[in-house]
């Protein structure tokens, strides 16, 4: 063991003359775990929130759409091909996209309508795999009464359930002795799914992208724009350029998840961040409480600095002493930090024992996400901050002349 580290160790273990000194000591550690744990707690929160958060949208809608300017794509089937050539697309869909009324013996509720393609639209959404009754296949089952998929607060809303018959208010006008009056078609409700995001399964629903077309107009062969997923979120704006590249440019264009919810994301890493400083400040406190304890020991231990320094040790070696007192305060505290923040996300993550109001956010539970480059950053902040605390008491000790501190012993 190195003669530093044996002193240093000896004069934060030993039992002292000012009790007070190894208080401040003790609170100093208990300030820097508490301020790591609290770091790690929120941030994980955080983390799984966004992550959390993105996944439910991106199972309710693509990662890239692309469509054509000033109206709808003809030929959809010809364009899928090309885009599913384009490396790092994992599945495309067309799709038809309406704002629409519902209605059922009341009044009627406005309600976002997408006209689908069961056997394509899998590789791309996820609401089959959120579906309560019914699947999404029964679409496009041959009925007298065409089928829909309910969101299941609208449904409960709308008091239906499956066999349920529904009327569908389209925008688009047809004369009549009265005027124009809106389509209405009649559908059956054959599904109900359940995402979780009570914005989306208040207000949703889908039917099979033939239905769409007969009722909102459209050619056979034609669709609002195609859904894309890729392999990996992440790189939606790269492949989008070599998507629209890939359909030959003008008027084709596309969009990305992030081009669409952008300012939304935005503000959730603004808050991550803004709630790192607020938090950080706790650790802050423990490293000023370090400056403290240390300030107070180096005035305990004058006498015995100036004899080591008679001895023969350089100044180098005295501040190499409290340098590892500090750090060892900071290591023991944020040591102590990771074991309580990982264990309570840990805990919440397993137990889900605090719940969220569903009609505010999309998760009826905490999501806890433990990210490794969160913990180092904390980690190395925590750390980063005692180091910097010790750096003014280790000088002072150092500084010390051996003949005025034995002058009056």
């Amino acid at each position: 063991m190195k003669f530093e580290l044996f002193i240093a160790l000896r004069y934060l273990l030993t039992k002292r003359e000012h009790s007070f000194i190894s208080v401040i000591s003790l609170m100093s550690v208990l300030g820097v775990g508490l301020g790591v744990a609290a770091l790690i707690v929120v941030m994980s929160v955080m983390s799984g929130f966004s992550t959390e958060f993105r996944d439910k949208l991106l199972g309710l809608s693509s990662h890239v759409i692309a469509g054509v300017t000033g109206g709808a794509m003809r030929n959809y089937e010809a364009q899928m091909d090309k885009v599913a050539r384009v490396p790092g697309v994992s599945g495309v869909t067309p799709i038809i996209y309406a704002e629409v009324m519902l209605s059922r013996a009341g009044a009627p509720k406005g309600v976002i309508l997408r006209g689908i393609d069961p056997a394509s639209a899998k590789a791309v959404l996820a609401v089959h795999k959120d579906m309560v009754y019914g699947s999404m296949e029964d679409l496009e089952k041959p009925a007298d009464v065409p089928g829909i998929l309910l969101g299941s607060e609208l449904a409960a809303r709308m008091g239906v359930g499956l066999g349920s018959t529904v009327n569908v208010l389209t925008p688009s006008l047809r004369g009549s002795a009265v005027g124009f009056t809106p389509k209405v078609k009649i559908f059956q409700v054959v599904g109900v799914f359940k995402t979780h995001m009570y914005e989306y399964d208040s207000s949703s629903a889908f039917v099979s992208l033939g239905a769409a077309q007969e009722m909102l107009g459209f050619k056979p062969d034609s669709a609002l724009y195609l859904d894309v997923r890729l392999h990996d979120p992440d790189e939606a704006p790269r492949i989008g350029e070599e998507i629209t590249r890939a359909l030959g440019g003008m008027p084709y264009y596309t969009r990305t998840w992030v081009d669409m919810n952008g300012n939304i994301f935005a503000a959730l890493k603004l808050e991550k961040a803004g709630l790192f400083v607020v938090l950080l400040m706790i650790v802050l406190v423990g490293s000023f409480s370090i400056i403290t304890s240390l300030v107070l020991l180096v005035m305990e231990k004058t006498r015995d600095i100036a004899i080591l320094m008679s001895m023969g040790a350089q100044a180098d070696t005295i501040r190499r002493i409290f340098l590892l007192q500090g750090c060892i305060i900071g290591a023991v505290g944020t040591v102590m930090g990771y074991a309580l923040g990982i264990g309570l996300a840990l805990t919440i993550k397993h137990f889900q024992f605090i719940k969220l109001p569903a009609d505010v956010y999309p998760m009826d539970t905490i999501p806890v996400l433990l990210n490794w480059v969160d913990l180092v950053g904390i980690g190395v902040t925590a750390f980063g901050l005692c180091f910097l605390s010790t750096l003014y008491p280790a000088s002072k000790a150092a500084s010390l002349k051996p003949v005025e501190a034995l002058r009056h012993d």
